[in-house]
């Protein structure tokens, strides 16, 4: 991969963005290796939980690359109907990577130090839990750029924190910082340093490894199901699952591992 970094030890996938002399500003190849490697990942039996970051870069991630933000907006099409077709199907195809990140099926940890800005905010949204670095700050940039945020973050970012700040943050573009970030609930926690936040990280990272794969796998769908659908659906779905995955050899290793006083020793 040419923007990204993979390693895979002990069931934890480690995906750093690496496009340090762009501060991993997100072109078209990044966007098309975050599809890749997710997709990869949600497939990969030995990857129970997958950590996020953004390596040496001065920022986590500064957005989308401004040449991919032109093309975008750039066309030869004459008729303005098709053209504003060609947009929509550019802006489902920008979108693909995030929903790649939300849809592997393992927990998605992610490690932001510095900026995370614009399209930033719509790659750690789309993770399962987020934490940062004390000097780290957020901005939903598109609104100085005089565009909407279309990539998930006015979609998602409501679903994490209040009503009113998504809003604050959207129609300003002002900069949350890592402290703010944690208090308003953006991020679980905020590091004093970049090498505590990502020792931290991995210690959560190795406990969800330790726990059934199955089970991991299954919670996270079901909350993501929760999410978009009321508590009597949620609740009907959750016993129909259950009807199906309950009855698992993870659940007879959980007991036998209780009844014999040992460490449990889960497939994959």
């Amino acid at each position: 991969m040419q923007t990204l970094k993979l390693t895979i030890e002990n069931h934890i996938a480690h995906v750093t963005i690496n496009r340090p002399e762009k501060a991993n500003a997100l072109n078209q190849i990044a966007w098309d290796e975050i599809t890749e490697v997710f997709e990869y990942l949600d497939e990969n039996p030995e990857v129970r939980v997958v950590i996020l970051e953004g390596g040496e870069s001065k920022h986590f991630c500064a957005g989308i690359d401004l040449s991919l933000l032109m093309s975008v907006s750039q066309t030869n099409i004459a008729c303005d109907a098709r053209r504003r077709e060609r947009v929509r199907k550019d802006v489902f195809r920008l979108q693909a990577p995030i929903n790649a990140i939300e849809n592997c099926s393992k927990p998605v940890l992610v490690a932001i130090h510095g900026g995370c800005i614009g399209g930033g905010i719509d790659l750690v949204c789309a993770c399962d839990m987020r934490y940062c670095t004390d000097d780290a700050y957020f901005t939903i940039k598109e609104i100085d750029m005089g565009m909407v945020a279309d990539l998930g973050t006015l979609q998602r970012l409501p679903k994490l924190i209040g009503d009113g700040l998504v809003r604050e943050m959207a129609y300003t573009g002002r900069n949350v910082e890592g402290q703010e970030a944690e208090k308003i609930g953006i991020v679980n926690r905020s590091y004093e340093s970049k090498e505590k936040m990502l020792e931290e990280v991995m210690k959560i990272a190795a406990t969800i490894a330790s726990k059934s794969p199955l089970s991991i796998r299954g919670t996270k769908h079901i909350l993501l199901h929760t999410r978009d659908h009321s508590v009597a659906d949620g609740l009907n779905y959750m016993a129909t699952w259950n009807a199906a995955m309950l009855l698992s050899s993870d659940l007879q290793e959980a007991f036998s591992a209780k009844m014999q006083k040992r460490e449990t020793n889960f497939e994959d």
